[in-house]
């Protein structure tokens, strides 16, 4: 099993490519959560991700034969990007498996990386078994993202940095994918204090490790379905569901619409973009599903930055809608002079903001001298929306909400 030497070990070689990472205190969040909260801006780091750190440590730590023969890897998006760049400076060819659905924007960055792309499978198992068909026709080293003591040890070294800039940390929350993460997190913040929890987090459509730990033994989802495509694995590893059990306090699961805020708020109140893996750390803080004391001093860690920028406008809009920031609603009018001034006057007087309207009169579900409207506003929030609503509804529209807060009465 990894060890705290691994990790302390693994400082040599990471130093000089991975950078040490911002550890910020957080005004907004502290406020919002009536905890101390720091953000390990790890998606600031060389490539916008932390696999950097394991994949110059596992590459360097290779022989000079295995250098000679290439690496190959499978990868949804970091991963790829770490080898590339670790496999380029190290002078090592280097070929990355991705599933062809992976983010045009990482698929591009491993490319500039130096690496080979090789596009197969609908996820990330299946693009592993062809790195893996790979990795026996051309006798390459399989470089495991996450299943593999050498690439724990080099993401451990974010542990060892965390409770160095913040010594009186009492809750670490990592995100889980494979494990590699919070494996070496876990090592390297359990020996600086055993007391200090280590809590794990996970999306619900990719919960391999929670079912895991319930069950006692690695569990294997059929498929996965989150927004968080960098934490999105059937299974975690064998080894690193040994050091998860040992030294992981919890795992905890939340749903996309939790990342989709998290993301959202770490926009607006931090000006720091964070991939749905990254932000799924302090969705767990946010949305309730990690308990702590009022005080308690908490290091979520946002381990990766890169997002699509197409996924992005999704993602953004979700958190938006989750927050009452966004309303799309359709209502029925009379075809008359007049009447879309008088809907679109309620709305200015309740301070909403129309961006966009359809008009439609040809609908056969609607009556000769009716006319359909679909109305897309800018909100303030829940209330706001509430506040809106009701009002509408009020003056007699039949208001049908297609995308947006939900009336809480």
């Amino acid at each position: 099993m990894i060890s705290y030497e691994d990790v302390l070990d693994a400082r040599e070689r990471v130093a000089g490519v991975a950078r040490h990472t911002p550890l910020e205190y957080s005004f907004a969040f502290s406020e919002m959560t009536d905890a101390e909260v720091y953000l390990k801006l790890e998606n600031f780091q060389r490539t916008g991700a932390f696999k950097i750190r394991g994949a110059i440590n596992r590459i360097e730590t290779l022989s000079a034969e295995a250098q000679a023969a290439g690496v190959v890897t499978a990868s949804a998006g970091n991963h790829a990007q770490g080898v590339a760049l670790a496999a380029t400076r190290a002078g090592v060819d280097s070929k990355i498996v991705m599933p062809e659905h992976a983010p045009v924007s990482k698929v591009k960055a491993t490319e500039r990386y130096g690496g080979e792309v090789v596009l197969h499978g609908t996820d990330y198992s299946e693009a592993q078994a062809e790195a893996h068909r790979i990795e026996r026709e051309e006798g390459r080293t399989y470089v495991h993202a996450f299943d593999d003591e050498m690439v724990m040890a080099g993401q451990g070294t974010i542990g060892l940095e965390i409770v160095e800039d913040c010594p009186d940390v009492e809750t670490v929350i990592v995100p889980i994918g494979g494990g590699g993460l919070i494996s070496g997190i876990a090592t390297a913040v359990k020996a600086h204090d055993p007391d200090v929890r280590v809590i794990g987090v996970q999306a619900e459509g990719a919960s391999s490790a929670a079912e895991s730990l319930r069950k006692g033994e690695i569990y294997e989802r059929e498929s996965v379905d989150t927004i968080a495509d960098g934490i999105a694995t059937r299974r975690i590893g064998d080894r690193t569901f040994e050091v998860i059990k040992e030294r992981v306090d919890e795992v905890v699961t939340v749903d996309d619409e939790s990342i989709a805020i998290a993301l959202t708020y770490l926009l607006e109140r931090e000006k720091a973009l964070a991939e749905g893996a990254g932000a799924i750390s302090l969705a767990a803080l946010l949305s309730g599903d990690v308990e702590y004391e009022e005080g308690e001093v908490i290091v979520p860690a946002l381990c990766g930055g890169n997002i699509d920028l197409n996924v992005l406008t999704t993602v953004v809009m979700r958190g938006l809608v989750a927050t009452g920031r966004y309303l799309r609603f359709r209502t029925i009018l009379k075809d008359q002079p007049g009447a879309l001034v008088e809907l679109g006057t309620i709305i200015a007087e309740h301070r909403a903001n129309i961006t966009a309207f359809h008009h439609d009169r040809t609908s056969r579900d609607v009556a000769m001298n009716d006319a359909r409207v679909e109305l897309e506003v800018e909100t303030r929030g829940p209330d706001h929306v509430d506040e809106l609503l009701s009002a509408l509804r009020d003056e007699g529209y039949d208001v049908e909400i297609v995308n947006g807060y939900q009336m809480s009465v």
